[in-house]
């Protein structure tokens, strides 16, 4: 009895322990397919058709990227609005490359049109009304001095108009008399003479007033004015031009020879260069010169060489007028100017005009079918206006020679809007 009992006992146990070891191995396998559930590389991943159709979506995605990234590298634009934005195409292709040389220089007055404005006769300053850096035009009067000696010459000038007068009454009533054979020839004669004289005398004293620089119709209107006006004498400018320098005030005592003021016309100056003595067999008349200091710059034509070299300096003088109707260039200025003493054949050549940079990259921009692109270029030698390309742009192609900025603005814009949109 209880040998039975102790073997239902045993297999009782034995039962219990293949339960325990068959659940144990089920957790095993349950925590085995979750870890593998879980990790990335593991069969978690979409199905096979949704996996391609999310890679498809994926490449569409890019695609679309990269066509919306060439779109913004594109400027499209109608002809107004080219000719709005001042853009002016060309045809790539060869050309000539100025070798050029650069020479120091000075920004001068025009000696042409300047003056030193003198009283010529002496007296007081009673009043100047011209200050520094007016403009005046010519005969406008700069100041007014009190002259004893130009009081003498216009009464003098006005006792000839009288003497002439006087002298024509006599000659026509002496004229008159000899017609009816009551004078004789020879009262005739001196009275004609007398006539004569007189009028030499009153040419005389108005070349006189006309020396001391008072123009025809002053001298003309002198027998009108009153006596108190005698003694004033208005200093007037030469011609259309700025004061550059006033030496006069007001109750000074002025000499004849008084360098009262100086007046220049700045609306053309000269740019005076100094040329080294071994080029100046390079240099000649009728070159072209550009001239520029900062970013100011212009275009002249040599006037004059200087046939002598300086001996302090030992430097030639080459000089260029500039019109300088905006006053841009100033007397003292210190330039630069580049000269063209020889040339040489380039393939591609282009203005320096058409260079931009956008993203620290030189780019050129070229006309395609759907607009203007700015082409990244390789520069080889350059001069003050032209410049080589080495590759990137070949002969045949359309580009921006000037207004290229303002294609660069509009990309700009473009690519700030794509930016915000986002």
């Amino acid at each position: 009895m209880n040998t039975m009992m102790k073997k239902d006992h045993n297999a009782s146990n034995s039962r219990r322990m293949r339960g325990v070891l068959a659940g144990s191995l089920i957790l095993v396998l349950l925590l085995a397919v979750a870890i593998f559930w879980i990790l990335p590389d593991g069969d978690s991943r979409l199905p096979a058709s949704a996996d391609a159709e999310h890679a498809e979506a994926e490449e569409h995605a890019g695609e679309e990227e990269h066509e919306e990234g060439e779109e913004e590298d594109i400027v499209r634009l109608v002809s107004s609005e080219l000719e709005e934005f001042g853009v002016e195409l060309r045809t790539a292709g060869p050309g000539e490359m100025h070798i050029e040389k650069t020479y120091p220089g000075e920004i001068r007055v025009n000696e042409d049109r300047y003056a030193h404005v003198t009283p010529r006769v002496t007296g007081v300053v009673e009043s100047v009304r011209a200050t520094l850096g007016q403009l005046v035009r010519a005969g406008e009067t700069m100041a007014v001095l009190e002259s004893r000696e130009l009081a003498d010459l216009k009464s003098e000038y006005l006792a000839s108009i009288e003497r002439v007068d006087l002298a024509l009454a006599n000659f026509k009533r002496e004229e008159r008399l000899f017609e009816k054979k009551i004078s004789s020839e020879q009262e005739y004669l001196e009275t004609k003479q007398a006539l004569a004289e007189t009028r030499i005398a009153q040419r005389s004293a108005a070349q006189k007033l006309h020396a001391l620089g008072l123009s025809e119709s002053y001298i003309d209107q002198l027998p009108a004015e009153p006596e108190a006006s005698l003694t004033r004498y208005p200093l007037a400018a030469p011609f259309d031009g700025t004061v550059i320098e006033k030496h006069i005030t007001q109750g000074e005592a002025l000499e004849a020879d008084a360098d009262a003021f100086e007046v220049a016309d700045l609306s053309s100056v000269w740019a005076d260069f100094s040329i080294y003595q071994e080029d100046m067999g390079l240099i000649q008349e009728g070159q072209t010169v550009l001239v520029s200091s900062g970013n100011i710059t212009d275009r002249g034509t040599i006037s004059y060489v200087r046939p002598i070299v300086g001996e302090d300096t030992r430097t030639a003088l080459a000089r260029v007028v500039l019109q300088n109707p905006e006053r841009k260039w100033r007397p003292g200025m210190f330039v630069n100017g580049s000269i063209a003493i020889d040339a040489t054949d380039v393939s591609i050549v282009i203005p320096k005009s058409a260079l931009q940079t956008i993203d620290d990259n030189t780019v050129v921009f070229v006309q395609e079918a759907d607009g203007f692109v700015p082409r990244p270029v390789l520069v080889g030698t350059e001069n003050s206006d032209q410049v080589a390309i080495r590759g990137g742009l070949t002969a045949g192609e359309v580009y921006v020679a000037s207004g290229g900025f303002a294609l660069k603005s509009q990309l700009q814009k473009s690519e700030m809007s794509a930016g915000h949109g986002h």
